[in-house]
């Protein structure tokens, strides 16, 4: 049984509003910096391998599927490739090709990297959500979008080097979007590279997969993900490097989305309410639901709903392997041993998170009571801890 709920849950929510000039961006993570200008990327030698192979083979594809989990380098390692090819000198008829590089990282001085992070690059067209009359990032990437394209593409490039389109991510394009870029990647035209970046590749056209090459990214494990974090000037203690790999699920998106948040901290504190073997501590219980209510902690009732539905995830996900992960929080292990050590108990684990993920999604769609939402979750949660000691019996 394969459970995932990082993709599904932590990426459902609504994008940031406009509160200036600025276009929103759905995947800049507060502060830090957004994979086109990031300098480094940690963890994914062997896909940019795989590409610079392509390359110095001569026959370059045109299309590249960029497949993963979300937030482990997909979008930088696309913003890379872009980069290398429109800095790549084009081919002169007296000297021949020019040389490969050895690598995608930019030079100090990199005029196309200057003009990446001002979002200046002529040869360089993102494709991605745009933001609605409101304000706010649309939940899809609509046709409007692709049919823009066109401009760029019956522009030809001065110099006649590469041009690159970056679809980020493919499997946000709606049914009439995918059907448009379907078109160009079948009749792709001249020295021009897509790339497509793309969390859950069931979701995009079978037709369009076929017409790609694809570069398949994996999660981090605790170093590189410590690495990648300090690239963010981002300390991340001894101590915490295992829990915060475990909870991201080795992505660093969701790595610094849980530092900012405090979500290990908020995630040993559910296990410790819920762990003790005896019911869930009502105490504790509302001191997390009335955190998660007024008008300034939407992004902590999102963090807890987040991490609740994560638990569930790392119970059933236990129960149904057989196999203890390494903990997250102080105490865990015992849980998951209590609750979630059979397979009949991963079953339940399994429906619950089926259920609850589709309740909570409900919840924040309708606008419910945040604190009320919270308590009734973790008590359902309290009731299907006892109930999993029944089928343990």
């Amino acid at each position: 049984m394969s459970i995932s709920i990082w993709p599904r849950i932590w990426l459902s929510w609504p994008g940031p509003s406009m509160a200036d000039d600025t276009l929103p961006e759905a995947d800049r993570i507060g502060p830090h910096a957004h994979p086109r200008e990031t300098a480094h990327l940690v963890g994914q030698h062997r896909a940019e391998q795989q590409f610079l192979d392509a390359w110095r083979s001569g026959r370059l594809h045109h299309a590249w599927l960029l497949r993963g989990p979300s937030g482990i380098g997909k979008a930088t390692l696309a913003y890379r490739i872009a980069r290398a090819l429109i800095a790549q000198p084009p081919e002169d008829g007296l000297f021949g090709a020019p040389e490969i590089p050895e690598t995608l990282d930019a030079q100090p001085d990199c005029p196309v990297q200057a003009r990446f992070i001002a979002q200046s690059e002529p040869r360089l067209f993102v494709l991605r959500r745009e933001v609605n009359d409101q304000g706010r990032l649309q939940t899809q990437i609509a046709v409007d979008r692709v049919r823009a394209m066109r401009g760029f593409l019956q522009l030809s490039a001065a110099d006649g080097g590469w041009r690159a389109i970056i679809v980020d991510p493919a499997d946000e394009l709606n049914t009439a979007a995918a059907n448009a870029l379907l078109k160009y990647l079948e009749e792709p035209p001249a020295q021009t590279v897509f790339l497509l970046v793309c969390h859950a590749p069931a979701r995009l056209l079978p037709t369009i997969r076929s017409r790609c090459r694809t570069l398949d990214l994996g999660p981090l494990g605790p170093p590189d993900l410590a690495a990648a974090m300090e690239a963010h000037e981002v300390d991340v203690p001894n101590a915490a490097e295992v829990p915060l790999a475990e909870l991201s699920a080795g992505s660093v998106g969701r790595a610094l989305q849980l530092v900012a948040g405090d979500g290990l901290a908020a995630y040993a504190a559910l296990v410790q309410m819920l762990g003790q073997g005896q019911g869930v501590d009502r105490r504790a219980m509302m001191q997390v639901a009335d955190g998660c209510a007024g008008r300034n902690a939407a992004e902590r009732y999102r963090l807890v709903l987040d991490l609740v539905l994560l638990l569930i995830a790392r119970l059933a996900r236990a129960g149904a392997s057989g196999q203890v992960p390494p903990e997250a929080a102080p105490g865990e292990g015992a849980l998951i041993a209590r609750a979630a050590s059979q397979p009949a108990q991963g079953r339940l684990w399994a429906e619950k998170l089926s259920h609850l993920s589709a309740r909570t999604r409900h919840a924040v769609a309708v606008n419910l009571d945040p604190a009320q939402v919270v308590v009734d979750i973790l008590l359902e949660i309290d009731a299907t801890l006892a109930q999993s000691r029944t089928v343990a019996a």
